[in-house]
């Protein structure tokens, strides 16, 4: 009797599994492999040239949709997410910026997914950044066999971007010499990339349809390499902002965190009454505004959404390769210390006085554990 032949969709999840499992951190279309062959299935809008889907699905793919069992991957205005895609569909780049753990960088993974099929065309800037490692370089043993021909080009991210019609990520362009930003004026303004060393046809590479471009850049670079003013008239710029709603922030680490952990190999995620403290100690600390409306001392560390989860996770592995559970307000103190010691040693002295003045007059078993462990503190 043969054997009943396997579906699509079965092959398509059965391999994006298998390949999840593989990786630390998979690619978002390879993390959400299945939820996009579904969108790609079911879009029946209108689509613009080079995209892989629709504004509507792709709105879908990334704020959910239940009737199609999309899952919410953001917490962000739905505005917001339109405005991004609309630019995306005109000749303008998208410019993302924000406080750092805003998730501008998993916004802008996630819209190159629905867009293009592919996040992984990627520019990581900073100050070591070279031109061509963003448009092309050579393989130096072929171009002094042969000269420079089509064989010996190495393509960099916008090269393959334009050749195939792609979005490209350019991450932290503020942290590039502004020479290597201007080197994309072109590009995004006549959508052709000249390569002097080749002749003929080759000389010139024009963009395909669905190529554009998304940076990102956080605030707290503003000033390290600012940006050209004829470079920001080719983008739209667009602020994310932290999360303003503590139910929705902490769904968001909850869900995050609970990820991070299956990965681990961590069964259990922190309880709800641990992930109250952290993502209210983050918030409170990040506002310099506790919940009764007296003002506190700010950190200058970036107490984010992003750090939070990061934080929810180490709590996660302590509570359950030490001790068996899933985490306790005490090791929500042993955990905050490396969060808040990046930038300024002073910092831990905030979290000290919070903890004694603010913490010990909360209601609670879980806020009463957190005064108790405020000792926990280095220094």
């Amino acid at each position: 009797m043969a054997a009943k032949k396997k579906s699509s969709d079965e092959t398509t999840e059965g391999e994006a599994a298998t390949t999840r499992d593989r990786y630390q951190r998979p690619p978002a279309e390879i993390l959400h492999a299945s939820e996009l062959d579904r969108l790609r299935q079911t879009d029946d809008g209108p689509r613009p040239p080079g995209w892989h889907l629709s504004l509507r699905a792709a709105r879908a793919f990334l704020l959910g949709d239940e009737r199609r069992q999309i899952e919410r991957k953001l917490v962000l205005p739905s505005a917001l997410v339109d405005r991004c895609l609309v630019t995306l569909a005109t000749t303008r780049g998208l410019m993302l910026v924000g406080e750092p753990g805003t998730a501008k960088s998993l916004l802008s993974e996630l819209i190159a997914a629905a867009v293009s099929g592919t996040s992984t065309l990627t520019i990581q800037g900073g100050a070591s950044t070279t031109e061509d490692q963003i448009k092309y370089s050579w393989n130096y043993a072929l171009l002094v066999n042969e000269g420079p021909t089509l064989r010996a080009l190495v393509p960099a991210p916008l090269y393959t971007g334009m050749k195939l019609g792609k979005i490209v990520r350019f991450e932290e362009i503020t942290r590039c010499p502004l020479e290597v930003q201007d080197a994309m004026l072109s590009m995004l303004s006549d959508r052709v990339l000249a390569v002097p060393e080749l002749e003929g046809e080759h000389g010139m590479l024009y963009a395909r349809e669905g190529f554009n471009v998304i940076a990102t850049a956080n605030t707290r670079d503003r000033g390290v390499n600012e940006m050209s003013a004829a470079l920001k008239r080719r983008f739209n710029f667009e602020t994310v902002f932290p999360i303003l709603d503590l139910r929705a922030e902490m769904e968001l680490v909850r869900e995050q965190a609970k990820k991070l952990l299956e990965r681990s190999g961590v069964p259990i995620a922190p309880p709800e009454s641990v992930i109250e403290v952290l993502v209210t100690t983050f918030r409170e600390l990040r506002t310099g505004e506790v919940h009764d409306g007296n003002a506190i001392e700010r950190l200058s560390s970036v107490m984010s959404t992003a750090e939070a989860v990061s934080v929810a996770h180490a709590v996660g592995v302590r509570g359950w390769f030490l001790r068996g559970d899933g985490g306790s307000p005490a090791d929500v103190v042993e955990c905050l210390a490396g969060t808040a010691a990046k930038d300024n040693a002073d910092d831990l002295k905030k979290i000290r006085r919070y903890l004694e003045q603010r913490v010990g007059q909360r209601q609670g078993e879980h806020w009463k554990q957190l005064y108790e462990a405020r000792h926990l503190l280095p220094g």
